[in-house]
């Protein structure tokens, strides 16, 4: 299965933006898993790539990454590198990606898996994702990929005005990944996308509870 049959996937999994369907095919997902996992790469589903993690199967990074609406202007801000999938998707659609790992070692791949696939306008950096990178901010969107009962203060204070964050929310009854926007300095709950299973966010900052729907 290549690269344009995985975007097929994607495609029937309700993605429709060309520019994201065409960033998919663009981009072997062999380059950005372990190398004894590569081949399973082409088939939708997570792959393990240590520290007890996984990267997230396509269809739904796919999924997260059209919630956030990004133009070619976009400056975003992305919680959990890995080995860089999600990333390298993030650089073909924005201007700019900034991207938070808190493991040097899997920071470290994901660079190399980058750079070989000659991607440019990112930054990786170790640290503690809920911290978000404030010298970088604002965000015109922000992506976390791992889940937290809320919203760190800091990502939600990042994230541009109109900007969108997208994120997995624990609730009693599983992971919901949730599309939030920032709005007159408020960060409000616009949607939730689907149900997924997520690592947990581990950093300093507690998260607080989900902010207000949109609508509410």
């Amino acid at each position: 299965m290549k690269p344009d049959l995985l975007a097929e996937i994607v495609r029937q999994a309700g993605v429709s933006d060309p520019r994201l369907l065409a960033a998919i095919r663009a981009t072997p997902r062999d380059l950005f898993v372990p190398p004894r996992y590569a081949e399973r790469a082409p088939f939708d589903e997570p792959i393990p790539i240590g520290h007890g993690q996984p990267t997230s199967q396509p269809s739904l990074i796919a999924q997260m990454i059209d919630a956030l609406r990004l133009t070619e202007e976009a400056t975003v801000l992305e919680i959990g590198t890995g080995y860089g999938y999600q990333t390298a998707l993030l650089a073909r659609l924005a201007r700019r990606v900034y991207s938070v790992e808190r493991h040097p070692d899997l920071a470290a791949h994901a660079r190399a898996n980058l750079a070989a696939a000659g991607l440019t306008g990112v930054e990786v950096v170790v640290g503690d994702g809920t911290a978000g990178l404030p010298r970088y901010a604002p965000f015109d969107a922000v992506v976390v990929s791992a889940a937290a009962p809320g919203v760190p203060a800091p990502l939600a204070e990042q994230l541009a005005e109109d900007g969108r964050l997208v994120m997995p929310i624990q609730t009693e009854t599983g992971d919901m990944v949730t599309q939030f926007t920032r709005r007159h300095g408020h960060l409000l709950r616009e949607r939730v996308l689907l149900p997924a299973y997520f690592v947990p966010l581990i950093g300093r900052y507690t998260p607080e509870s989900p902010p207000r729907d949109l609508n509410g």
